[in-house]
């Protein structure tokens, strides 16, 4: 099945290459929303992407928006996660602004969670929706070579290492993106008329 995927990210489409659903990647040029709760902000910014794709291409389109939400700094980065700090910044920067923000609240709790939600619309109906998230916890200092974005810094308490620090099933099965795709991949198989053209 292929569908169109309202994302510039090449780890989203290796994600759901891996739950069987193949997509064509559009890449999204849809500005982030501002405001609000940044767990809402994050369905929201999903819902935008798929509207604004499916309308310019006539296909059933899937958008996918993702952050981490750090409770000690009121939610953020959230919505802004890939451009926090600034556009160009690397993710080590990012990391010590994270580290030198909460060295200003030592008290705070360091409770953390990734967001991703997905919205497929086909014209301005809206098909899915679909939001999973992973609890945990911001690590002490960044750990681990796997994954990509916020995981070295991401500790999950289950496994009691970063997100970075385990292998890629591991991180599938139990990180946000993985029930968020799981849950795509199930119901796009459902789906009957789903077609793609390159964009």
């Amino acid at each position: 099945m292929r569908a169109v995927l309202a994302s510039g990210s090449p780890q989203r489409r290796e994600i759901l290459a891996k739950l069987g659903v193949e997509f064509v990647v559009v890449v999204s040029g849809v500005e982030e929303l501002s405001g609000g709760d940044p767990e809402f902000e994050v369905l929201e910014n999903a819902r935008l992407k798929a509207r604004y794709y499916a309308a310019h291409t006539g296909l059933l389109t899937v958008a996918e928006d993702s952050g981490l939400v750090i409770d000690a700094l009121d939610g953020e980065p959230g919505v802004r996660s890939a451009s926090f700090l600034r556009e160009d910044a690397s993710y080590a920067e990012r990391f010590a602004e994270i580290y030198r923000r909460l060295a200003f609240r030592p008290e705070a709790p360091r409770s953390a969670r990734f967001v991703c939600a997905l919205a497929a619309m086909r014209g301005d109906d809206l098909v899915f929706e679909t939001r999973g998230s992973v609890e945990g916890e911001i690590a002490m200092e960044p750990a681990g070579t796997n994954g990509f974005g916020y995981d070295p810094i991401f500790l999950f308490p289950a496994y009691g290492r970063t997100l970075a620090d385990v292998n890629e099933d591991e991180k599938l099965w139990v990180a946000h993106r993985g029930h968020a795709f799981r849950a795509l991949a199930d119901r796009l198989r459902g789906l009957s008329g789903v077609t793609s053209k390159e964009t």
